[in-house]
């Protein structure tokens, strides 16, 4: 009875220092600019401005009384909470949560010290747990609504749709927006935003069909959003129905769409498409800006068209466009990657003159250039003074760089402080890690971490994968490394071509010439079509063992295919088969690979067998006698004209 009594003595005082809190804040009646002016009794107007609600919120002598006045002023007529009160009650309910440890407690508490619990209650919880990030919380908040009797409206449901996308469970964020009575424009947005940044083209197709129908389309904006979700993906058809939706509905084509547009094609590798987009954004009166700019440079240079390329970075200073961060860090990549390493780092010393402030992009494009060009030595000269944010990207790209400098055990120790300092690795971290431990020699280490990595990890990239059994054949554990390759196909750890033409290398090198093969069938079997690497890796080991009938076997799926050839390549097996095994039906197939120029013209000239401009590589076996009637013509021209030379 007497712990009944203080308990009630507590919620009395409680009750008490709300009121007085709520009194104190109505005597205040001159405030500049006012945003209302709330009337509870003729005699106290109650006026309310945005920063003086903050003021009190802060004074507050407790986060339940906080908590009770943000409430309060919410139920004012005319009277909206601004981000800064909202962003000091995360920090409240973070602390009342934990100390009443559910959403219920915490509502059960506000009742009994006399806070009338209403739907907007909970929509204010709704919003404080979600500007926190306190999902889990929302979700909570969702739930004791309609145990409470409330009926969530589009607001709230909103807010729950947003939250399951942003937790992975799209299934349900979908069923939320279809289970909503009256959605609005805002439920269709949150939902393409987050499933665009999903890459989830299916269902993002599904919602704007949904939102038409009920009358709502996106605006320029979110127009743009779903270009560059469609184009990112290559999905091109999609953004053609897209742009004849955006001119149906007269939505102009802004400089970003355009932008975003010709950046779809460029990675596509369709440059002409690209340029032709670039005219006609020109002709329609849109000027380009950098963004645009340097996606085409971009392109043309990935592709080697470089005069090209430079001639629309002539047009970008002619314009006076002022060249930004991301097109010198774009001009740096590219021109490490093809070659020019002195051009790179001249592009690194003008950002200094340009009063650029370079990035952690910047950083990692500057340690591709040193690892490319094998300059390592110079990376202590670039970074002098260089003051950059270290983020998950340049711990990542520091661990390639010292597993590539040859410093395998600095990378081990960099992984080590990176989890250190709380970052959470990434595949390319994972990547790093086995790198530098296979590197240090530390092979049966990079195992178990490896298992350990795929364990707690199973949804790793086949790039992961790709290393442990890279490292292990080149350090001569080819038996192991095909023996992890193996669990990795029976657990279904997602693998790619790189994967598979890895393990094929390894069964190779390992003299298990059958397993290879069958290795190779399976992986067509299962819908991962072999690329022109792993038709180089396989048909360059079986001229060395001289295995025609394999040899044959490749060549037809080269040519079902319609795989090029590289030079290297070419060489090698124009020579095998010529010099080792002329059987009329392996040269009818280079005929073939001729004929759909699959053996590169650069092949013959540098033989000096293709001078003539009207003369073509098949031409040349004209005039081929096989092995057992060898007259000497094209066997006499091709051995002599060349080729082993």
């Amino acid at each position: 009875m007497l712990w009944r009594c203080k308990r009630s003595l507590f919620y009395t005082a409680q009750r008490t220092q709300i009121l007085k809190t709520i009194i104190s804040f109505k005597s205040i009646h001159q405030i500049s600019s006012p945003k209302v002016c709330a009337t509870t009794h003729q005699d106290f107007p109650i006026i309310l401005a945005p920063h003086i609600v903050h003021s009190t919120l802060l004074n507050c002598p407790s986060d339940l009384i906080a908590l009770s006045f943000f409430i309060w002023c919410a139920k004012q007529r005319d009277y909206f909470h601004d981000v800064q009160s909202f962003d000091h009650m995360i920090s409240v309910v973070t602390r009342l949560t934990g100390r009443f440890e559910t959403v219920r407690g915490l509502v059960g508490e506000l009742a009994r010290v006399g806070c009338v619990i209403k739907a907007k209650t909970f929509l204010l919880f709704l919003r404080i747990y979600w500007r926190g990030e306190m999902y889990g919380m929302v979700l909570e908040a969702f739930d004791e609504m309609g145990r409470f009797g409330f009926t969530p409206n589009t607001f709230a449901r909103n807010i729950v749709m947003d939250v399951l996308f942003k937790i992975g469970r799209v299934d349900l964020g979908i069923k939320v927006l279809k289970e909503t009575q009256l959605p609005n424009f805002l439920s269709f947005n949150i939902a393409l935003c987050n499933l665009c940044k999903l890459n989830d083209v299916s269902n993002v197709k599904d919602v704007i069909g949904m939102m038409v129908r009920k009358g709502f389309y996106p605006n320029v904006r979110m127009f743009e959003i779903l270009l560059n979700c469609f184009c990112k993906m290559g999905r091109i058809a999609e953004a053609y129905q897209l742009l004849g939706l955006m001119i149906t509905l007269g939505t102009s084509l802004s400089v970003n769409a355009w932008t975003v547009l010709i950046d779809g094609f460029r990675r596509l590798r369709r440059l002409d498409m690209a340029s032709y987009l670039w005219e006609k954004m020109v002709q329609n009166g849109c000027s380009p800006n950098v963004v645009t700019y340097t996606s085409l440079i971009k392109g043309f240079m990935e592709a080697k068209m470089f005069s090209i390329a430079f001639s629309f970075l002539d047009m970008l200073e002619s314009e006076g466009h002022a060249p930004d961060l991301v097109f010198h860090n774009v001009l740096i990549d590219c021109l490490s990657k093809m070659g020019s390493y002195d051009d790179a780092l001249d592009v690194y010393d003008g950002l200094l003159e340009l009063k650029l402030v370079p990035d952690s992009y910047t950083f990692c494009s500057l340690l591709s250039t040193v690892c490319l060009s094998g300059r390592f030595s110079l990376l202590p000269k670039l970074v002098c003074g260089l003051e950059v944010e270290a983020d998950l990207v340049v711990y990542n790209a520091l661990l390639s760089y010292f597993c590539k400098a040859g410093f395998p055990n600095q990378a081990v120790k960099l992984y080590n402080t990176m989890l250190d300092k709380g970052f959470r690795p990434d595949n390319y971290s994972f990547v790093g890690l086995l790198r530098g431990l296979c590197g240090a020699r530390k092979i049966d280490e990079a195992i178990n971490v490896y298992q350990g990595i795929v364990m707690n990890n199973p949804a790793v990239n086949a790039h992961v994968h790709t290393a442990i059994v890279d490292r292990l054949i080149e350090a001569g554990r080819c038996h192991k490394a095909i023996q992890l390759f193996r669990r990795a196909i029976v657990e279904k750890y997602p693998l790619d071509v790189v994967s598979y033409t890895v393990a094929i290398r390894g069964l190779l090198k390992g003299g298990r010439t059958e397993e290879a093969y069958i290795l190779y069938s399976q992986m067509k079997h299962i819908a991962v079509p072999p690329n022109a690497h792993t038709y180089r890796v396989m048909l360059l080991s079986f001229c060395k063992e001289r295995n025609i009938k394999m040899v044959k076997r490749l060549l037809q799926d080269v040519i079902d295919a319609r795989i090029e050839l590289d030079y290297h390549t070419s060489i090698r097996l124009i020579k095998f088969i010529f010099k080792f095994h002329s059987s009329s039906s392996a040269v009818n197939q280079l005929v073939e690979m001729c004929n759909l120029g699959l053996i590169p013209d650069e092949m013959w000239r540098k033989l000096g067998l293709l001078s003539d401009e009207t003369m073509t590589p098949v031409s040349l076996f004209d005039g081929f006698v096989p092995c057992e009637r060898r007259a000497g013509n094209a066997n006499h021209l091709l051995l002599n004209g060349g080729v082993g030379r």
